[in-house]
């Protein structure tokens, strides 16, 4: 449960939807691969559903694909993320400004905690020139196709103990835009704030509990800087 009158000492952030806009690239990515299949022209609102899951749920789930062709999809998917579509994105406005406030505390401890592979995030992150922002960065390796996120804060906590040997459950919290990331706060016994600003809205975020949705970076802003 969100305690404002608590001290977070860990700020985790997700990846896509949360700190960047990402569709553009994931979404010609995803399109590309499904091209290979006699898919084409998907409609744009299904190929956003691609953004914040793994790949392999994704192709899974809203393909029902085999896992044979899974395989072949995101291959493909890689093929062309990986040429450069990866960098097609934007930062959100007043991200880069939340971030650099929070690093100048000098009191809190933020994270990258995200189901993109580690070697996409972090040329992403210094592309954009946030990488110094963050202590930590947790990612998931190329071979894993969880889009369980609670492994992935759990991982992130740890991290964070070696700096801040007391760090309680109860003094992190975890921002994203998808019920993925607030199950998995959930699940971790962490605090969570949904962004409906993202990928996610916010009736889907209310009803995977997150403790309190904001619908803007400002508002996002406002809660990290002044209330918490």
């Amino acid at each position: 449960m969100l305690n404002k009158e608590k001290k977070y000492k860990l700020i985790m952030f997700d990846l896509d939807g949360t700190i960047n806009d990402s569709g553009e690239g994931i979404i010609e990515s995803v399109q590309y691969a499904l091209d290979h299949f006699g898919l084409k022209n998907e409609p744009v609102e299904k190929l956003r559903k691609f953004v914040g899951p793994s790949l392999v749920d994704s192709f899974t789930n809203f393909y029902h694909m085999s896992e044979e062709d899974v395989k072949k999809a995101v291959a493909l998917y890689r093929e062309v993320y990986e040429s450069g579509n990866l960098f097609h994105l934007t930062v959100y406005e007043g991200m880069k400004e939340l971030l650099k406030a929070l690093n100048e505390k000098g009191n809190i401890k933020t994270s990258v905690v995200t189901s993109k592979p580690y070697k996409f995030a972090v040329p992403i992150l210094e592309k954009f020139q946030i990488k110094d922002y963050f202590s930590y960065i947790i990612g998931t390796d190329v071979k894993d196709p969880s889009s369980d996120k609670s492994r992935l804060i759990d991982r992130a906590i740890e991290e964070a103990r070696g700096d801040l040997a007391d760090l309680e459950k109860s003094e992190a919290i975890m921002i994203g835009d998808t019920h993925f990331d607030i199950e998995g706060a959930k699940k971790s016994e962490v605090a969570s704030i949904g962004v409906s600003y993202g990928y996610g809205t916010r009736e889907e975020l209310e009803r995977a509990g997150a403790d309190i949705v904001v619908d803007s970076v400002s508002e996002l802003s406002e809660l990290l800087l002044e209330k918490l």
